[in-house]
């Protein structure tokens, strides 16, 4: 990240840039009016990672600006959420007079929430030991204090969690509040704001829906969760074994009764749907008995497989939300033979990047 590009007075120009490249990049297919969801300009992601630099009896965080090709020494960061930053002294505070949790310690990472949850992850070049984990634990005890803070230590092959190695982030989608595990080390929404108005934005564009939904790559449960009410039933999926861990235990958290979630990959459960083969992982689930008239997509930066692009084609109504807006494009080359883009927006997860996130909803003509 180049530091001297974080001007929170430069936001709007910056976002007017991805806005203008978004709307002339899917011209060609005669899309409605762009809309527009802003981030916060400073304090909005809610995890970060920060390597630690040992300067004698000091050590501070670092980052590497990819402009100038240093080390940036990193006392408070922008970017991160108000919780981050208040944790970064008071960690380091912690740290510096405290051989057994500073040596070899070569990495820190923060996760949090709005919520006021934050997991703390301390890496090391070096294996832990009981010491260690004794003096970890009154680490979480003093920072415990003022924080409501777990602690996990990391070295090769090592994972020592105190308590917990998650954290439980509550957001108001539309008036409702939703409760999400968000796991160490698993994918998560890195900007919470943004990350209600894209759900409130998905709630809006399937508002009128009938029958069920049908998601692909669902995580954690994010989307799905939330869109729930606005369908008959929901099946879900994923690959990933703690997001869908992370999904069951949201699903009964937030009580939801009509969503199943099945730990599939995309192009596998492309194959059972075609009939194609059949697996175990499906339990008791008839396919056959969903009538999915919407299906509901948020694929990795490769965007969708072309055989999955085939599965997406047969449905009615396409939601779909890309981190990555060239494989969009490419997606759509086919998805636009026989679907219309209704709805069209941006989503400005990452400020002072290049970096777009992008949503169509599409209709069968």
């Amino acid at each position: 990240m180049n530091a001297q590009a974080m001007d929170p007075q430069q936001y709007e120009q910056q976002l007017e840039q991805k806005c203008q490249a978004l709307t002339e990049a899917f011209a060609h297919y005669s899309p409605p009016a762009l809309e527009v969801f802003p981030s916060a300009p400073a304090h909005y992601r809610m995890r970060c990672e920060f390597r630690v630099w040992h300067d004698g009896d000091d050590l501070y965080y670092c980052m590497f600006d990819n402009v100038a090709k240093e080390k940036v020494r990193t006392d408070q960061f922008l970017p991160a959420s108000e919780l981050i930053n208040r944790m970064m002294p008071a960690l380091l505070d912690e740290l510096r007079p405290n051989r057994a949790l500073r040596h070899k310690l070569f990495q820190v990472d923060f996760l949090s929430t709005l919520s006021g949850e934050i997991l703390v992850s301390l890496l090391y070049h070096r294996q832990l030991d009981d010491q260690w984990l004794a003096e970890a634990r009154a680490l979480k005890a003093r920072l415990g204090e003022h924080f409501k803070v777990d602690i996990i230590g990391r070295a090769r092959k090592q994972k020592f969690v105190l308590d917990r190695d998650f954290v439980v982030e509550s957001l108001n989608v539309s008036g409702k509040t939703l409760h999400y595990k968000q796991v160490e080390n698993s994918f998560t929404q890195p900007n919470a704001g943004v990350a209600v108005k894209m759900l409130e934005w998905a709630l809006d564009a399937t508002a009128q829906s009938s029958g069920d939904l049908l998601e692909l790559y669902c995580g954690n449960g994010n989307f799905s969760i939330a869109l729930a009410p606005n369908f008959g039933k929901v099946l879900a999926t994923e690959l990933a074994k703690p997001s869908v861990e992370a999904a069951q235990y949201n699903i009964q958290i937030n009580r939801v009764t009509n969503l199943d979630i099945v730990r599939m990959s995309a192009e596998e459960f492309t194959e059972a749907m075609k009939g194609e083969k059949r697996f175990n992982r499906l339990g008791d689930i008839d396919l056959q008995s969903y009538q999915c008239n919407t299906i509901f997509v948020d694929p990795p930066r490769a965007g969708l497989d072309d055989e999955t692009v085939k599965l997406v084609q047969g449905y009615e109504n396409i939601l779909y939300i890309s981190c990555n807006p060239d494989t969009l494009n490419d997606n759509l080359k086919v998805l636009s033979t026989t679907h219309d883009i209704v709805r069209f927006a941006l989503f400005d997860q990452f400020p002072y990047t290049h970096h777009t996130e992008a949503g169509v909803m599409l209709k069968r003509r």
